[in-house]
């Protein structure tokens, strides 16, 4: 099968062709998969007849409808499947759910098609992938050398180009470390934004589901896809408009690393080279380097395992580590049992520290677009790790442990390669919600250097799939009333050169509003948690240069936000002020504007 590479643009392109169908990509992926299976990266690959259901949805649907049309995805396995086991790495604990976590069922109705559940440190208390039942995931570079994890099967297979994109989970660098390690990019999104519904807990209060793909486009339009509130997610967070909007990033940028005494690299000389190098590159594309003190950050991280939140560990597995302690690895019964005599005295304690800690890291990160560091100081052999599991372990969290704590965001870039032709990476930083800015970052750095994804040969794609290169053209904008097709404001539309993409519904969340004032009579859609529906819209294409022209225009209460359509995914489109509500008329039971208009004769 002649496959150029796995991201979804390219997979799209492919299918349109004609080159290959969903059905033929996912067959030939199982097998190549089942031809791997001493990287012991998968701990379930699902069976023909199993991914048949999957590829069945896709009947009489295109591209052009599901943004995730026939895209293969591996799985984590501390993450729900419907109907295949959940083992968290440990057979003892399995069980098989009904429902499929919110995430993986969003990406399904997207349709994405799972290939399987992937390896993990056992109940993702590990940065090592060496932590499992299963066998120890091997480095996609060099099979004598960790993987990473605890998402270490998650990271492997879309390095090897065996999936377009996986599903991890990052409570202490679980989404990056293996990231840094294999050549692909990682996001830890801000906690809450990604539901964690149908996620064996590792520290509840601090989990987050992690994406693993090759290109920054990619991360960009599934984390559009997979940020979506639940509220049945008692740790759920609304996602702010501003974090919906791509960001373009200027020419010059401020970015700020650890003072020199504070970088460690545990004797990996060539890791400290590979990171001096990185700093150079971005300074290279506009970068302007500054110095703070990251001690703040290292006494937070020292919390994670030294302090009380180990005590959430004991909670997520404390029937089984009481009455059947046998049954899990002993490193992870030994990290795990630790949390079980901590006192809330510990814990009161230990949260007053991390509020301070909190306050002077905000203030230290404020100034810059991103904090810059190495996703990793360093990388060990397996066999280093089994001689030494807890300690080599430790080392590898020195830069990521202290994310969740303080509710930071952050993703994995891979930067280049070591002298021995291992890959390294860098970790960019920013405040809790500010996920789309670090993609735009990531996206600039990728395209500057140019690597190859993953261990493949695939080289890296144009920009052209990039939402933020798409956007220095064209913009996908939605309307919902008189500016669709044949209404009184369309002409603005066609006299901006703007094209019909195509005509939809809106996802089901909505409510559609007669706005008082005229002529022209004119709608609004507001966002609701209840009573919503779906509204019949259009999306159109308008040239980037005519974008402001017709945003001058829009009047008060209407502006331009992100609306979620049918399929999952989120445009650009016309939203209104929700206090309008009280003043306008609710028109949602006509199911659109066109019928709204017609009843009135």
């Amino acid at each position: 099968m002649n496959i150029t590479n796995l991201t979804i643009f390219q997979l799209h392109k492919h299918y349109r062709g004609g080159d290959f169908t969903p059905t033929q990509l996912i067959h030939y992926l199982l097998d190549q998969a089942q031809m791997r299976a001493d990287d012991s990266a998968w701990i379930y690959l699902l069976k023909r007849e199993e991914v048949q259901g999957y590829l069945d949805n896709l009947n009489g649907r295109s591209p052009d409808e599901l943004p995730l049309y026939g895209i293969p995805f591996a799985i984590k396995d501390n993450i729900d499947l419907a109907g295949i086991p959940t083992t968290a790495a440990c057979e003892a604990f399995a069980y098989t759910p009904t429902e499929s976590a919110f995430v993986v069922q969003r990406l399904l109705d997207a349709g994405a098609i799972p290939l399987g559940k992937t390896n993990l440190d056992q109940f993702a208390t590990g940065l090592v992938g060496t932590r499992s039942p299963y066998g120890a995931t091997k480095n996609a570079f060099d099979a004598q050398y960790i993987s990473g994890g605890s998402s270490s099967g998650s990271a492997v297979v879309v390095a090897q180009g065996l999936a377009s994109f996986s599903l991890g989970t990052d409570t202490a660098g679980s989404g990056r470390v293996p990231a840094g390690f294999n050549n692909i990019l990682g996001l830890k999104p801000s906690r809450g934004l990604l539901s964690n519904r149908g996620v064996v807990p590792a520290c509840k209060s601090l989990d987050c589901v992690a994406i693993f793909a090759t290109t920054a486009a990619d991360l960009q339009t599934l984390f559009d896809i997979t940020a979506v509130y639940d509220p049945k997610d008692a740790h759920a967070n609304r996602h702010p408009e501003t974090n919906r909007r791509v960001h373009a990033v200027s020419a010059a940028f401020s970015f700020a690393v650890p003072q020199p005494d504070q970088l460690k690299f545990f004797g990996n000389t060539l890791y400290e080279k590979c990171f001096q190098q990185a700093i150079t590159q971005l300074e290279q594309v506009g970068g302007r380097k500054h110095e703070i003190d990251f001690s703040p950050f290292i006494d937070a991280a020292k919390l994670l395992y030294e302090g009380p939140w180990v005590a959430e560990r004991y909670l997520a597995c404390q029937p089984l580590i009481d009455d059947k302690p046998q049954t899990l690895l002993e490193v992870t019964r030994k990290i795990i049992a630790a949390g079980k005599d901590k006192t809330a005295a510990q814990a009161f304690n230990a949260q007053y520290q991390l509020q301070a800690y909190k306050k002077l890291t905000d203030t230290l990160l404020t100034p810059y677009d991103f904090i810059l560091t190495p996703t990793s100081g360093t990388i060990y052999t397996i066999e280093d790790v089994m001689h030494d599991p807890v300690h080599l372990n430790s080392n590898l969290g020195y830069y990521t442990n202290y994310m969740n704590l303080l509710d930071y965001c952050a993703i994995a870039v891979p930067t280049g390669f070591t002298d021995k032709g291992l890959p390294f990476g860098i970790t960019l930083v920013a405040n809790k919600f500010a996920d789309q800015q670090l993609l735009a970052y990531a996206e600039r750095i990728q395209q500057a250097l140019g690597l190859n994804l993953g261990v493949t040969t695939w080289p890296l794609p144009a920009p052209a799939e990039s939402k933020i290169a798409r956007g220095d053209d064209q913009i996908n904008l939605v309307v919902c009333g008189a500016h669709m097709s044949g209404l009184p404001l369309n002409p603005q539309l066609l006299e901006r050169n703007a094209t019909l993409v195509k005509q939809c519904k809106s996802a089901p969340h909505y409510q559609l509003l007669a706005l008082p004032g005229g002529p022209p009579q004119r709608p609004g859609m507001i966002r609701v948690e209840e009573a919503g529906q779906a509204i019949e819209v259009e999306v159109w294409s308008i040239p980037r240069e005519h974008v402001g022209s017709f945003l001058a225009g829009i009047p008060h209460p209407l502006g331009l936000g992100k609306v979620e359509l049918e399929d999952g995914s989120w445009e650009t489109g016309f939203i209104c002020e929700g206090y309008i509500a009280q003043q306008a008329q609710n028109i949602s039971a006509y199911g659109g504007w066109r019928a709204y208009i017609k009843s009135l004769g």
